[in-house]
């Protein structure tokens, strides 16, 4: 055939198409040529790759009889320690040299020294103290540890029952520096409950704000307690809380806070003992509250088990995504559990600017609990979030609105990305819930649910609105009483939702390795398809001397090797 045969051919059937051309044609034509169009300018790309979620830990090539092997994060593979520290090294140093774990001493001098310059976080990061929207004052960092020189006085086991609170962590560190225990007593509980975690732990020494302690009762049923230290807020420092009531007939020790910062020496908030002393500081004391009210276990935690559990929390989120300076961090639920306290000290290691609000982990209003700052990452609590999430969803009510909700929501699960700002997202902007000053500012939101505690278990699909009404990522963690921090958690970019049912809580932390034991019909199988049993974690942040604990609950490895609630 030649080429004029050809080209005749090719004329004919454009002549035969054209002719055929009508309305409908026009119509496919350009039907097609608007979805390939949306297609090419909507596609986005995932925040991470498909297959980093598809295996989310590791499992040992081996395992005990009775037992499913060994799961570890992919950041912390088999064959490599597990995260025990904070690699603190001397001024100077090379950065390939092996540093030291640490302890909560050094979390403090670096906030009051800063980040090295060659972390690539220059900056020191403030400590506010927040008392409504307009009253946010900035605390004086080196000032809240005069309290350090009063304390050794008392005894050797300081009871902290504070809300959250500048007060609060500097005991902590003063209790660090000076070999003293502290005891973390949950806030607002019951007067039987305090006077039965004081004789647990046998404190001696307790800081508490006036009208929230039992002192008449305490007096009564614990006569060891030797001191009490107030800690008054600005409206109340002129009245006279020195005094013991009358009748108590107690040989307590009371001070103030104020007069405590007031009689000391300008200078001792400087004068603390050296970066080489090698005498590690005394334990931290925790009470695991299950039911409101019902104290269920005291658990003692080394510096070693906080600052592994602080560690895992500094490496469990990518590099460019980590605390900064740049971050203000709220811990809006209760210091006293180890959670929350591990993301504030991770916070201020990395010299973000944290603040502190005594409504945080008594309220479950977010709004209330942000008011008078703009948070960029925030720890809740389920119940918290759970309110937040009834009050959004309940405001979508129009078809414009349900139809901006599942464009947001089919970014996040289909496309694996953040929604981002659109026409049609504009639409659910009313509906976003008021966190802080500068709503839509918040981009990382924690929260855990606690083993055999009251805390609800949050829905994979109630974690994806939360994304998308906040705007934040959202991490969802797993912990237990013996475990400092978390003992899982979901990862940074895991947006996921394979059902309705209660999510997942991720991979093992870093510091922290889980194995399921068999317990009745729920064992591992031979094929490795079903991985049930009860859960067990290990590691530098457990605590005990064999780093141990059985958690008493069942659970599961999933297809994606994450934990979850059997």
């Amino acid at each position: 055939m030649g080429l004029g045969d050809m080209l005749g051919q090719l004329d004919q059937a454009i002549s035969s198409l054209i002719g055929q051309w009508n309305g409908y044609s026009t119509a496919i034509v350009t039907a097609m040529v608007a979805i390939i169009t949306y297609a090419i300018m909507t596609r986005v790309e995932s925040d991470i790759h498909p297959m980093l979620l598809a295996r989310q830990a590791q499992g040992s090539p081996v395992r005990n009889e009775g037992e499913s092997p060994v799961y570890r994060g992919n950041s912390a593979p088999h064959g490599m320690p597990l995260n025990s520290g904070l690699n603190v090294k001397p001024a100077g140093a090379p950065k390939w040299s092996q540093g030291r774990d640490g302890d909560l001493r050094d979390v403090w001098r670096r906030v009051t020294s800063g980040a090295p310059a060659e972390e690539g976080r220059s900056g020191k990061g403030r400590i506010l103290t927040v008392h409504g929207r307009e009253n946010v004052r900035k605390s004086p960092v080196l000032s809240t540890l005069l309290v350090n020189t009063y304390l050794p006085r008392g005894g050797s086991k300081v009871a902290i029952y504070l809300p959250n609170s500048i007060e609060l962590m500097a005991t902590l560190f003063a209790c660090s520096f000076y070999n003293l225990t502290a005891i973390l007593i949950p806030f607002d509980q019951p007067e039987k409950s305090i006077v039965f975690m004081l004789q647990q732990s046998g404190a001696d020494t307790v800081v508490s704000a006036p009208g929230a302690f039992p002192f008449g009762a305490v007096v009564a049923s614990y006569p060891s307690l030797k001191q009490l230290i107030w800690v008054v807020d600005e409206g109340s420092s002129h009245m006279d809380w020195n005094e013991v009531p009358e009748g108590t007939g107690s040989k307590v020790n009371v001070s103030t806070w104020q007069d405590i910062l007031n009689d000391s020496p300008v200078a001792a908030g400087t004068d603390l003992p050296s970066e080489n002393d090698t005498q590690e500081p005394n334990d931290v004391i925790f009470f695991w509250v299950g039911k409101p009210g019902t104290v269920e276990e005291m658990v003692t935690f080394t510096q070693k088990n906080l600052v592994a559990a602080v560690s895992a929390q500094l490496t469990a989120v990518p590099t460019t995504h980590r605390f900064s300076p740049a971050d203000l961090f709220l811990p809006a639920a209760s210091l006293a559990s180890s959670f929350p306290l591990a993301l504030t000290l991770a916070a201020l290691y990395y010299n973000a600017t944290v603040a502190f609000n005594s409504v945080a982990g008594t309220s479950p209003d977010l709004a209330l609990a942000t008011s008078g700052v703009a948070p960029t990452v925030m720890v809740a609590t389920p119940q918290t979030l759970l309110k937040t999430h009834a009050e959004a969803s309940g405001k979508i009510t129009n078809a414009l609105s349900r139809a901006a909700h599942w464009v947001q929501t089919r970014s996040l699960v289909q496309n694996g990305a953040m929604p981002v700002a659109s026409f049609l997202s504009q639409f659910n902007d009313s509906i976003r819930p008021e966190i802080g000053t500068t709503p839509g500012k918040l981009r990382l939101l924690y929260v855990a649910e606690g083993v055999n505690a009251e805390t609800p278990a949050l829905k994979e699909s109630t974690i994806s609105d939360l994304r998308v009404f906040t705007g934040a990522r959202v991490i969802y963690a797993l912990t237990a009483a013996k475990v400092a921090g978390s003992v899982a958690q979901t990862q940074f970019h895991d947006y996921r939702v394979s059902g309705d049912g209660p999510s997942h809580f991720g991979p093992p932390v870093s510091s922290v390795e889980v194995l399921l034991k068999d317990s009745g019909r729920h064992q591992t199988s031979e094929d490795g398809q079903t991985i049930e049993g009860q859960i067990v974690a290990r590691g530098p942040a457990v605590a005990g001397p064999q780093g141990i604990a059985d958690l008493g609950v069942l659970g599961r490895i999933r297809e994606d090797n994450t934990l979850s609630y059997l």
